[in-house]
């Protein structure tokens, strides 16, 4: 059975490639179990579109612009 640091560790890879067939499966079976786990998964979209929105903030300001 999978343990949370292996989950967690699914859930960032998830974000830049695609799952196996058995890893879905085990992830949602220890997110089916984890509260914590579970939590964590639906947080991790929001904050990879929060982070490009600001990178994509500071390439439009300019970097001169972010320091200030």
């Amino acid at each position: 059975m999978m343990n949370c640091q292996q989950a967690t560790q699914l859930i960032s890879e998830s974000q830049d490639r695609s799952l196996t067939g058995v890893e879905k499966i085990s992830l949602k079976f220890h997110t089916m179990m984890c509260s914590g786990c579970k939590n964590f998964s639906l947080q991790v979209p929001f904050l990879s579109q929060a982070m490009k929105a600001y990178a994509k903030g500071l390439d439009e300001a300019g970097v001169d612009d972010a320091k200030q």
